[in-house]
């Protein structure tokens, strides 16, 4: 699902022109793959019909047409355009933009300024977008790949309002794939087969999916059609778009850990594979498994933490692609385990007590009295060995006198914590016994 290009009529190719800017659509209508955006009853659509636009932040992965969209907004909306990027504009840069803006609208034309990469901004530079938008002087849209709710300044977020872009879909890239058959006058050189793998490859890119499509056109032979394997030959396997640094990162090892939370190995399984075919970070993903093993399994079944801190470790010792295998394995035992966050929320709960009652002094019981004074004092007084207690447990309390009690860990009827849960119960009734 995502952006582009428009129906023209076969032509030659325009030498140093890409594809894909050759097939940049005309109009908002012309735009495929965003139509909650620009379809008939879309959120741009919307704004257009009513005359009056407020500036957005486009969000959304690269080819999705966010640059291109903002261009027919300002076409459609008769707003002069201008373009700059933050990778390559500073301070100086944004002050002429304004003051041309401005001059602009002395003689009655507003600006739409299109701000790529806003997110590369910093905060000063964001915030100098401010004055401009209150007063009308610019129509700011703002595109980045990051997620705005933690790249941009909340006083930018609360003055634009944030319009998500959607990668393109396989259908999308199909029909990008035939518009550039009817724009170029001949059809692509791949069999069925090759069609599908250059789709997956683009990975919801449609500005990477013409790239691709015009490779093969450049690469084959009068009457020569690539099959799957002749097309990854001649392009060498586009990598599949992941930023370790963005929210490609983020989206896919929180899939990873809902799919191992939700006891579901072979979901958990495809996205290990697909971080890991991406470039992701073997150690990394070894220390997340650990982390799914403490928070959501626990002791539910002790093992799992065991098993994936020894996964991390024979990754250290093996390396790739041998190593792979053990994340495999850890992850596959940790999305079969029982699950239980029982540990997790007792030692959040714990945390919140510490910190609300972190000034109690121990019951002077508890307390060792290595001095005479001490002693005096009724440090110890009063204590009782639990192994010298029948069963090994005296019963006595332990925390604060002015907390009483507490009940932090709540173990479920799940796995080894079944187990748990049975000793906890006998020595409750035995604490109640022993109390009289």
């Amino acid at each position: 699902m995502a952006d582009l290009f428009a129906r023209d009529e076969p032509q030659q190719p325009e030498p140093g022109r890409p594809l894909a800017d050759r097939l940049r659509p005309a109009t908002l209508a012309e735009v495929v793959g965003q139509e909650h955006l620009t379809g008939p009853d879309g959120a741009l659509t919307r704004m257009i019909r009513s005359g009056s636009l407020g500036s957005m932040i486009f969000w959304g992965p690269p080819g999705t047409g966010k640059t291109t969209v903002a261009r027919l907004l300002a076409g459609e909306t008769g707003l002069a355009f201008e373009q700059i990027s933050a990778i390559f504009s500073g301070v100086a840069d944004l002050k002429k933009v304004f003051e041309a803006a401005r001059l602009r609208r002395s003689q009655g034309r507003q600006t739409l300024l299109f701000v790529d990469e806003i997110h590369r901004f910093n905060r000063a530079q964001q915030d100098s977008f401010l004055p401009v938008m209150e007063d009308g002087t610019v129509i700011l849209v703002g595109a980045t790949t990051e997620n705005p709710s933690f790249e941009l300044n909340a006083a930018l977020l609360s003055r634009a309002r944030v319009l998500t872009f959607r990668s393109l879909d396989a259908d999308s890239i199909g029909l990008l794939l035939s518009r550039a058959e009817e724009r170029e006058g001949r059809a692509l050189p791949l069999d069925e087969e090759a069609r599908a793998v250059l789709v997956r490859m683009a990975d919801g890119d449609g500005r990477a999916a013409l790239t691709l499509a015009e490779e093969a056109w450049r690469a084959a032979e009068p009457g020569e059609t690539f099959g799957a394997e002749g097309l990854q030959r001649i392009v060498q396997r586009r990598a599949p778009i992941y930023d370790k640094s963005q929210d490609g990162h983020y989206n896919l090892i929180s899939a990873l850990h809902k799919s191992v939370r939700g006891s579901d190995p072979d979901a958990a399984l495809y996205y290990l594979a697909r971080m890991l075919d991406a470039g992701e970070a073997p150690l990394f993903l070894g220390r997340r498994l650990v982390r799914m093993a403490i928070e959501d399994i626990g002791l539910a079944d002790p093992q799992a933490l065991v098993i994936a801190n020894a996964a991390k470790d024979a990754y250290d010792f093996l390396g790739s692609p041998e190593g792979e295998l053990a994340l495999a394995q850890a992850c596959i035992y940790l999305a079969t385990a029982p699950k239980s966050n029982a540990g997790y929320k007792a030692f959040s709960a714990a945390t919140r007590a510490a910190k609300e009652h972190g000034s109690l002094p121990p019951p002077r019981h508890i307390l060792n009295a290595p001095t005479k004074l001490m002693k005096q004092e009724g440090y110890g007084s009063g204590y009782q060995y639990d192994h010298d207690a029948p069963e090994a447990f005296s019963g006595q309390d332990y925390f604060p006198e002015e907390m009483g009690r507490q009940t932090f860990y709540d173990p479920p009827e799940r796995g080894f914590e079944r187990e748990i849960r049975k000793r906890l119960d006998y020595w409750a009734k035995l604490r109640a016994e022993r109390r009289g």
